[in-house]
């Protein structure tokens, strides 16, 4: 993989700094831009392209949630993943920022190594989500109304199967072991239901297996 460009929006100025110190501690890893809230947040990331955003959840001037709306939305920006940087606090924005695109969330105490480990694994495509951030998504969504479960309308038996299963947060080693699939053949049924459920990434599959009624909470 070639450098991964980061861009970091939060409103504290020490914050920035100390994320921006971590990061650049990796040869691979380079910080592009900063903004204090949300509104300059897309505008840096418009003008620089980042392959990460590493997005605080509230800010004054221009929340997150609504700053990941609208670079996802931006065809121009369709390659750039938003990370939510959280305290476990904020479980109430999870399930919306979920549905607003972003590929997972970081705590701001994340240890360094798994924070640059983290914005790895996002670039190169994946979520993070595990599966104890996963049971708050639930517990949060359950405050919000379900959706038609025809949506999942096409999807075979197997196919629901293993959705019920990204939607417990579990990794694909973890659906095949479940399943009795190779990890290889999870990751083929996962990559499957993206397309078919038009879903950008597994933290958005956690979303639609909720919203289906495929997971509520307490399962996992």
């Amino acid at each position: 993989m070639t450098d991964v460009r980061v861009l970091l929006v939060d409103d504290q100025h020490l914050v920035r700094t100390g994320l921006r110190a971590l990061l650049e501690r990796a040869p691979d890893i380079t910080v592009v831009g900063e903004a204090g809230d949300g509104r300059a947040g897309v505008a840096v990331a418009r003008e620089q392209r980042p392959d990460v955003v590493l997005m605080d959840v509230r800010m004054p001037g221009g929340d997150g949630i609504e700053a990941t709306r609208r670079i996802l939305a931006d065809p121009t920006l369709a390659d750039v993943r938003v990370v939510m940087l959280t305290t476990f606090d904020d479980d109430e924005y999870l399930f919306e920022a979920i549905r607003a695109g972003a590929a997972g969330f970081l705590l701001k105490d994340t240890p360094p190594d798994a924070l640059r480990d983290a914005v790895r694994v996002v670039a190169g495509g994946d979520a993070l989500l595990s599966p104890a951030v996963t049971r708050r998504v639930i517990a949060a969504a359950a405050r919000s109304p379900v959706a038609d479960p025809a949506r999942l309308t096409g999807l075979t038996g197997r196919e629901r199967d293993v959705l019920a299963q990204v939607g417990t947060g579990r990794s694909n080693v973890e659906i095949g072991a479940a399943l009795h699939l190779s990890p290889d053949t999870a990751r083929t049924y996962v990559s499957r239901l993206l397309h078919k459920l038009n879903a950008r990434d597994r933290a958005q599959l956690v979303v639609i297996a909720y919203e289906s009624g495929l997971v509520r909470p307490g399962d996992g």
